[in-house]
């Protein structure tokens, strides 16, 4: 999973670990059955699941196979597409520093090593897609698909991965807050009370029919120590809504553009409640009418809360030049605006 700060010191897996100390957690007391499950999801999942190995050819004895080391997981998507987590593909290049690899080794489940090559990544969402080549793809043994619309709490979730290295193995729990922020990304994260470990990073986190709803990023450690092994029962995933965009558009090779309104929100206490008012207006957001000050009540019918949650949904749900209506509290008069997004 990711760390942060991020810490490539573990020699299986480029992972992400926020340590929180001196908490106690107690997620993951309840757990969900794998009987809740049902079995052919499961076993479709296993078998859609790939670890990402670490390149370990010693270049100075090329006739000398390297050793097996899995540093990542991943699963495949369709037609040799295989999706995980970028940076459970980078490297350390001594001349320019952290690169994503153009070519990547991925062992299946049942031990074949096959090689995958780059398509396309968003380091602004740690995704990356590669493909197998047509002469391997036989090998991929399951596929797996994102599932249509969002996630709630409290939904049945498991994920198949590699923790520490080996596997794969399964996990299994609950969703918790679906909407929350960590450091590593500029987007939401959905928290899973599964367990994770390092080497877990870019796997499938599945509900209860097989389905993706997220890709595991980061884990969040519980206790500090000064081991190598992180492991936690409170796991962050990429949301499937967001994933699947990001997938799309490195299949199609057009890069990926995010939606702008062109405001920046500053925090306002609107009676008893917090809420965000524009503290500076740009375009498009200008032409369309919005002033400064004015208190930012739902976009499309979707109330915001706060900016993230505006940032979020211009991300998930919107596309460069698409209207939206924004409605909006000036002085005592709810005012509602069309603006047509910018793009970026």
């Amino acid at each position: 999973m990711a760390r942060f700060p991020l810490d490539y010191s573990h020699p299986l897996m480029r992972c992400v670990v926020l340590t929180v100390a001196s908490v106690s957690f107690v997620a993951g007391l309840f757990t969900t059955p794998a009987s809740a499950f049902d079995a052919a999801a499961l076993d479709r999942a296993k078998l859609a699941t790939i670890g990402v190995l670490e390149d370990t050819q010693d270049q100075r004895t090329p006739d000398k196979p390297g050793k097996i080391l899995v540093r990542g997981t991943g699963f495949h998507l369709r037609d040799g597409y295989i999706v995980t987590a970028r940076h459970a593909a980078e490297k350390q290049d001594v001349t320019t520093g952290t690169v994503i690899q153009k070519q990547i080794h991925v062992l299946t489940t049942d031990l074949h090593e096959i090689p995958a090559d780059l398509v396309g990544d968003s380091a602004f969402m740690d995704v990356v897609v590669y493909r197998v080549a047509e002469a391997h793809r036989a090998k991929l043994l399951a596929s797996v698909s994102f599932a249509p619309g969002d996630v709630q709490p409290g939904q049945d979730v498991f994920t198949v991965g590699y923790p520490m290295g080996w596997g794969p193995t399964m996990s299994f729990g609950h969703l918790g807050n679906t909407n929350t922020f960590l450091q590593t990304v500029d987007t939401r994260l959905i928290q899973a009370d599964v367990a994770a470990c390092s080497g877990n990073s870019g796997g499938g986190l599945f509900n209860d029919k097989g389905e993706v709803v997220g890709i595991m990023h980061a884990i969040i450690q519980t206790e500090r120590d000064d081991s190598t092994a992180h492991c936690s029962r409170m796991a962050f995933a990429i949301p499937a809504l967001l994933a699947e965009r990001i997938v799309t558009a490195a299949l199609d090779g057009k890069p990926l553009a995010f939606s702008k309104m062109g405001i920046h929100m500053v925090a306002v206490k609107d009676g008893t409640r917090w809420r965000m008012a524009v503290k500076d207006v740009m375009e498009p957001a200008k032409s369309a009418g919005i002033q400064k000050h004015d208190v930012i009540i739902a976009v499309d019918d979707t109330d915001i809360q706060d900016a993230a949650h505006l940032k979020n949904y211009l991300i998930e749900r919107t596309k460069p030049g698409q209207q939206v209506s924004v409605k909006v509290r000036r002085i005592d008069t709810n005012l509602t605006f069309t603006v047509t997004l910018g793009g970026g």
